[in-house]
């Protein structure tokens, strides 16, 4: 006899501050969660990329080969495998186990701002401020990219995949959304320069950030506009959005220092997280609880809600 699954209880915010690490990095360009949650990986100003506990605090592999600043990085879904973006133009291709760059791709004018692996972690998709997205196969050993979409009529700050979609968002104030399986490609103006973007955990939805403008929620398909949320600041930095491992909640990072949640259905300000001074450089949710990186200048904080066992004091 099967029994039903316990009804959800309602959606909670990251409020307590499990730890904080100093990264020794310089600034902290990029934090995020790998596939299941456990372990992070952070990208410096000091050309390196970093491994990390963030429950323990504790470093486990720092990954050396970019010329400049590592400004993003994504882990594959098996954990073997990393993938960076940086200022030097090139994307690398990490083994997560012996620290070494197993490829390295040439081909972009400009310094690469956001990086994500394909479902399978066979393909590397990139997005540079050369105005360019480009797919890399990790499998070829061809220096050329297998697709360019140069679209966009400015920088690209931000890519994120789906299992047949690319969205890019771009400083020319355009999310573009190329559909894989149609061959098409949807474009909808926002009207000032996207710093980030994201597919909701449904994928019928985009979250986009943009300078000098709320936080907008589009219907994917149509792009009409569901929601706006504002309070956060951002007029010159390149923030990260995010949504809640159950979709209950946007966030933000803000150049006030603070991270804010907002209810998406609602729109009502749900939370305003202080992080520390400056602006909050790396947003990252965790995929499948309540739980949250941010990074302000070199130090990387990890919150939650404070009911799991063996939290760490920060």
């Amino acid at each position: 006899m099967a029994f039903p699954e316990p009804r959800p209880g309602p959606a909670e915010l990251p409020r307590r501050l499990v730890r904080s690490i100093e990264c020794g990095q310089g600034a902290v360009r990029a934090a995020r969660f790998n596939a299941d949650g456990n372990y992070c990986v952070t990208g410096g100003s000091d050309k390196t990329l970093r491994l990390w506990n963030p429950r323990t605090g504790s470093l486990l592999r720092s990954y050396l080969g970019h010329g400049y600043e590592v400004l993003d990085a994504a882990g594959s879904f098996d954990n073997s495998q990393l993938c960076s973006g940086s200022a030097d133009k090139t994307v690398a291709l990490w083994d997560v186990a012996t620290g070494q760059v197993v490829r390295k791709f040439r081909g972009h004018a400009g310094k690469v701002n956001s990086v994500q692996f394909n479902e399978e972690a066979t393909v590397i998709v990139s997005g540079s401020i050369d105005c360019s997205v480009r797919c890399w196969d990790c499998r070829s050993r061809r220096p050329e990219p297998v697709q360019v979409l140069d679209e966009a009529k400015d920088g690209v700050s931000s890519v994120k995949l789906s299992d047949h979609e690319i969205l890019a968002g771009s400083v020319d104030g355009r999310v573009r959304r190329y559909d894989l399986r149609a061959g098409e490609l949807h474009s909808d103006y926002v009207g000032s320069p996207v710093t980030c973007v994201c597919f909701t955990k449904d994928g019928q939805c985009v979250l986009v950030a943009s300078l000098e403008a709320p936080l907008r929620l589009l219907d994917k398909d149509t792009g009409e506009m569901l929601g706006e949320y504002s309070g956060h600041r951002s007029s010159s930095c390149r923030l990260d959005c995010v949504l809640s491992e159950r979709d209950a909640h946007v966030g933000c990072a803000s150049e006030d220092g603070a991270v804010y949640f907002w209810d998406l259905v609602e729109g009502s300000l749900a939370l305003r997280l202080p992080v520390g001074r400056g602006a909050v450089q790396a947003l990252a949710f965790h995929p499948t609880r309540p739980a949250l990186l941010a990074a302000t200048g070199a130090t990387l904080h990890l919150w939650d809600t404070g009911d799991e066992e063996g939290d760490a004091a920060p």
